[in-house]
């Protein structure tokens, strides 16, 4: 049987409460790593956050948030190669992964950053859940099936959350969503709702805040 993907709902007030709660306390980084041996302990619930550079990660994770530096933006795709870690208060690590696809990388620095990422995804027994973002402008492309196809060989559950959604008008909108329904359709690891967000006009983070405070 295939499994129906949907558009993730409004929460409801008291979840909506939880996730505004989580947020609205302190979230600290904790710290950038660059091998699995300098992982923190997984003595928490963990998420992250993946995406193509320039998919809009670090603006998403700072509205998230509610920070405006939280998250760093680069303006060079690839610049940043360390996995960030930055700590909820009383929930759990937000998981800041380098973005990917980038073209102008040197090759050693890609496959080093493809190896600790394997190495991340299969060996991170608290992480709960992957956001896999997607630009709404462009779709599910072929660098972002690699990913996907990763996470499922990981048996990583993801979401995908579609980023730059005000950039778009409504029928590009639904023109995008069919699109990647029919490509989640292939990767068992997916989770069945599909977030619509704008870091620049708060769409959709109550409800991604509201996911991540209701994991369990």
């Amino acid at each position: 049987m295939q499994m129906q993907f949907i558009l993730a709902p409004e929460p409801d007030d008291i979840t909506r409460e939880r996730g505004r709660l989580l947020f609205a306390a302190p979230v600290d980084f904790v710290k950038g790593v660059v091998a699995m041996s300098g992982m923190p302990p997984g003595d928490r619930l963990e998420v992250c956050f993946a995406g193509r550079s320039n998919v809009g990660k670090s603006s998403l994770i700072n509205a998230l948030t509610n920070r405006k530096n939280l998250a760093r933006a680069s303006n060079t795709p690839g610049r940043t190669q360390e996995i960030n870690f930055f700590a909820t208060t009383g929930g759990p690590y937000l998981v800041d992964l380098p973005g990917y696809g980038f073209a102008e990388a040197p090759l050693p620095i890609v496959k080093k950053w493809q190896e600790l990422l394997k190495a991340y995804l299969s060996g991170r027994v608290n992480l709960r859940r992957a956001f896999v973002l997607i630009d709404a402008r462009h779709g599910v492309k072929k660098v972002d099936e690699e990913i996907l196809t990763l996470l499922d060989r990981s048996a990583v559950t993801f979401q995908v959350v579609l980023t730059k959604i005000d950039k778009i008008g409504r029928v590009d909108r639904d023109r995008v969503v069919e699109q990647v329904k029919a490509a989640l359709s292939k990767h068992p690891a997916a989770h069945p709702e599909i977030v619509l967000t704008s870091s620049e006009k708060g769409e959709g983070i109550e409800i991604l805040r509201t996911i991540i405070a209701t994991l369990e």
